[in-house]
């Protein structure tokens, strides 16, 4: 029996802290063995000995101690490993010097080495949590790999010195072979048709940018994952937290430090940055219509800011901080993880399909919609007669409709039957997911003075320091003459503007008249020339010129822009789709001493009107953005929804709402969708 010299490991009483902490980290890594030989008197228990341990039984946070770890583990075999008792004295002392090297496997002392118990000093299992490695290795040390699990490992006699068994590094990829892999997955000869000649873009931006960096790796160092890979591993695991769908490119799981999992981290940061920053969907894609460009970043600039983050919750903002900073796409994101939380509505009935319901009307379905909104009967209604939809019953829908985020008429029309019977959900987050792609389309500095038009809302925005400073209603395209979206900067405005003819409508409608009636246009006030067989058909200055009395020019390829209009009765419509494609401004000498920064009054504006065209150049030019939202999250924290007048909402779902990155694929790879005619408009 071996000579009983103090232990570090236990007392007569129990455990040391120390030996406690053994356990700990044996009883994650492996199970627990000791020869029935080992008495068990000389670790202080009571019984015969320690029986064999059928699992792990302890949580990785177990190993979270400040004190040195008491084992470390060798870098050869991914599935066991086998350890053996460490000398506690000279380890602690070692781990304590400074620039500690990972601590060595030591023979055990001599009170742990009775002959019986050198037959079998292991202790062996399954190596599988890299936290737990981690813990397993003195502080700033090499994590740890598993070392194989062979019969036994011969222990040095007790009286020789201590034997060291040395551990080793991870292995990063060498710059070699990073270059020949990523060559390879360029060259892959499955990348076929327009999808795959958009993958091997991408594949060829990111060798470009292992290139600037000498094919160095980007995520693994000496120590395996670094934090930044880690923190982007994270947040690409919640990246349907931004409505983003990264397709092929989604990684399972962070895996091992390999050549293979240190490309594949590197294409799927660059395909959510990619998403993040530029849509999941080209813009043009869905109309003609549609040209704004968004910022999409490039494949080096997203990879040098995520893997040069110095932590990993640096690295995991690095990386969702490619999404807009706007407060509505905020708003928006908000809205969905809150829809995501929430189960849908469970109705014990649906409300059967019919007309649009107005006040007054009669339908069947009436006392059904009354139990649902919690109305009750109607007792004053006649027995044998369909029951009407009254003020009482259409104040209730519109209530409804404005807490389901829908337009709030009071009439009960079918998306509002569909939201009663409980099959709204779904298609509400479909539309915030349209719309916060339509954010990402948006430049991330929409300027500190801007204007912002939304069409679906036929609403004017003069927004300075975050604030909006005028509110205007406006008058958009129709849907066959829609108004284009995209950003720009206005930079002058017309006071009393003449009108000039597009050819679009020269063509369509001026030529045919001029047949017909070679002095059709002249009665009516406007200028007609003919030049080398081409007529010209200009509109003068004055009260019933089509611009009103003032247009604010922001020069753009589909020759849109804002103004006034004689047609002032259409303001007080709520439906105000009826322009050729240009924007109708119901306060313009208000927005035009705004835009001049109080150079001009609103009155000294209005004593110009009847004289002769005359230009104002603005101070600066002031960014203006023409947007599609069709659903926003108000001040109160609802979300409201508005038509969607053209259709761009109706397809970008499609386009998002199946597979993703497969449906995107699916839209590039087919014509885009024109209006009616893409060539400029007439602003009426």
């Amino acid at each position: 029996m071996a000579s009983r010299r103090r232990s570090p490991w236990a007392t007569k009483r129990g455990w040391r802290a120390a030996g406690l902490r053994a356990l700990l980290a044996l009883g994650v890594a492996a199970p627990f063995c000791v020869a029935p030989a080992f008495g068990a008197d000389e670790l202080g228990l009571d019984g015969p000995g320690v029986a064999p341990l059928a699992a792990p039984v302890f949580a990785a946070r177990d190993l979270r101690t400040d004190d040195p770890p008491l084992f470390v583990v060798t870098p050869d075999a991914p599935a066991a490993a086998v350890f053996l008792p460490a000398d506690l004295a000279p380890a602690i002392r070692a781990a304590q010097a400074p620039a500690q090297a990972p601590l060595a496997f030591l023979a055990p002392p001599a009170f742990l080495a009775p002959p019986a118990f050198l037959a079998s000093p292991r202790f062996s299992g399954p190596i599988a949590d890299p936290l737990i490695l981690t813990a397993l290795s003195p502080p700033g040390a090499p994590p740890p790999f598993a070392a194989p699990a062979e019969p036994a490992l011969p222990l040095p006699e007790p009286q020789h010195a201590p034997h060291a068994v040395a551990t080793s590094v991870v292995v990063a990829p060498t710059p070699a072979a990073l270059r020949a892999a990523l060559d390879a997955r360029v060259a892959d000869p499955a990348l076929r048709g327009r999808a795959g000649a958009m993958r091997r873009k991408a594949r060829e931006e990111i060798a470009q940018a292992y290139a600037a960096r000498g094919d160095a790796p980007a995520w693994i160092d000496a120590r395996g994952w670094t934090d930044a890979a880690r923190g982007a591993f994270e947040r690409l695991r919640r990246a349907h937290e931004d409505g983003l769908d990264l397709g092929p490119a989604a990684l399972a799981a962070l895996g091992d430090p390999t050549l293979e999992s240190e490309i594949a981290l590197s294409e799927a940061v660059v395909a959510y940055a990619r998403q993040a920053s530029g849509g999941r969907v080209e813009p043009w894609r869905i109309s003609s219509m549609i040209t704004a460009k968004p910022p999409q970043v490039a494949a080096s600039a997203a990879l040098a800011r995520v893997s040069g983050a110095a932590s990993s919750g640096e690295a995991g903002q690095a990386l969702r901080a490619f999404n807009p900073p706007h407060a509505g796409y905020v708003a928006l994101r908000d809205k969905l993880a809150e829809m995501r939380r929430e189960k849908p509505r469970e109705t014990a009935e649906p409300i059967p399909a019919g007309p649009t319901l107005k006040i007054g009307m009669r339908d069947a379905r009436v006392p059904l919609i009354r139990s649902r909104l919690g109305l009750g009967p109607d007792e004053a209604a006649p027995a044998g007669d369909p029951p009407v939809y009254d003020v009482r019953v259409a104040s209730a829908v519109r209530e409804f409709q404005r807490g389901a985020g829908l337009p709030a008429s009071g009439q009960l029309t079918p998306r509002t039957v569909t939201a009663l019977s409980g099959g709204e959900p779904q298609r509400l987050e479909h539309e915030i997911l349209a719309n916060m792609e339509r954010w990402r389309w948006l430049p991330r500095a929409l300027g500190q003075t801007h204007i912002a038009v939304n069409i679906p809302d036929y609403a004017l925005a003069l927004v300075e320091d975050g604030r909006t400073t005028l509110a205007s209603r406006v008058v958009v395209g129709k849907p066959e003459s829609p108004t284009p979206i995209f950003s720009d900067a206005m930079r002058f405005l017309v006071v009393n503007p003449s009108w000039t003819m597009p050819p679009s409508i020269l063509e369509k409608e001026a030529l045919p008249n001029l047949a017909a009636d070679p002095d059709y246009y002249a009665r009516r006030g406007y200028e007609v020339t003919w030049r080398n067989g081409k007529v010209s058909v200009r509109q003068p200055p004055g009260e019933r010129n089509a611009l009103g009395h003032v247009k604010f020019m922001f020069p753009n390829d589909h020759a849109v822009y804002l103004h006034d209009t004689p047609q002032r009765g259409l303001f007080s419509r709520d439906r105000r789709a009826y322009s050729h494609g240009c924007v109708r401004v119901d306060q313009p000498f208000r927005l035009a001493e705004q835009a001049l920064a109080g150079r001009y009054s609103e009155s000294a504006l209005r004593k110009m009107v009847g004289g002769k065209e005359r230009t104002i150049p603005l101070d600066e030019p002031i960014p203006i953005h023409l947007t599609y939202f069709t659903a926003k999250v108000d001040e109160n924290g609802g979300l409201t929804l508005a038509e969607d007048i053209y259709g761009h909402s109706r397809r970008l779902r499609a386009a998002m709402g199946r597979d993703g990155p497969a449906a995107m694929e699916e839209v590039a790879a087919a014509p885009a969708p024109r209006a009616a005619s893409a060539a400029p408009r007439k602003p009426r």
